[in-house]
């Protein structure tokens, strides 16, 4: 049986996804983050790093969004479905799945650290720990974010998916996308078009139902 070990608030929801997109049978392990967000320490027990998504199946133990997703693509999609067929949209297919957590996610990352770090300091440094990560955010995170968000808005608003049809690109982009949006305070059309097309999926729907019953 394969196991998705399923951390909330966590990258987790798009193996689940992709699980429901392949009609797979798997068992969910749902981890509660600690009060300071980490990961629990049962996780390490599974992966040495203790991160998530982690997916076990015929004796793998598997980690990383886009290792999970390509293995299950590879391993189960025998119709090729999931990945596009010809060489151009294949050449985007390997650049999506990898730009997600290479080049855009770091970026949302660092802003979301720079928003965060004045909340953890003491009291009295706050203003200047303010300053200097507001800063930062203005200077580096978000003049390098804007030049993502038109690239991103520019390919949106040229192609349905990705990569051609819908792929496993796609799942990988969304997280993302959905931070972008969360974590800027803003929607951008093309991008806000894209996010409610595939989640409209019939397999996303049932991937969110399973996640919503989990927090119940």
């Amino acid at each position: 049986m394969r196991v998705l070990h399923h951390l909330e608030q966590s990258r987790s929801f798009r193996i689940m996804w992709a699980l429901e997109e392949l009609e797979l049978d798997y068992e969910i392990k749902y981890y509660k983050r600690l009060p300071n967000y980490s990961a629990p320490p049962s996780l390490k027990q599974v992966h040495p790093l203790g991160k998530a998504p982690i997916l076990e199946d015929q004796n793998l133990v598997l980690a990383e969004s886009a290792a999970i997703l390509e293995y299950l693509q590879e391993t189960y999609d025998s119709t090729h479905q999931f990945q596009p067929i010809s060489a151009e949209n294949k050449a985007q297919y390997r650049y999506w799945m990898h730009y997600a957590e290479g080049s855009l996610m770091p970026l949302l990352v660092m802003q979301l650290v720079m928003t965060k770090v004045p909340e953890q300091v003491p009291f009295l440094v706050r203003p200047v720990a303010k300053t200097i990560c507001e800063g930062v955010k203005k200077q580096f995170v978000q003049s390098r974010l804007k030049d993502h968000i038109q690239f991103l808005e520019d390919h949106l608003s040229q192609h349905e998916y990705f990569a051609g049809r819908f792929s496993f690109a796609d799942i990988q982009m969304s997280f993302p996308l959905e931070a972008m949006q969360s974590r800027t305070g803003k929607s951008y059309p093309a991008i806000q078009a894209y996010l409610e097309r595939i989640s409209h999926r019939a397999a996303y729907f049932r991937a969110l139902s399973k996640e919503q019953a989990l927090k119940s």
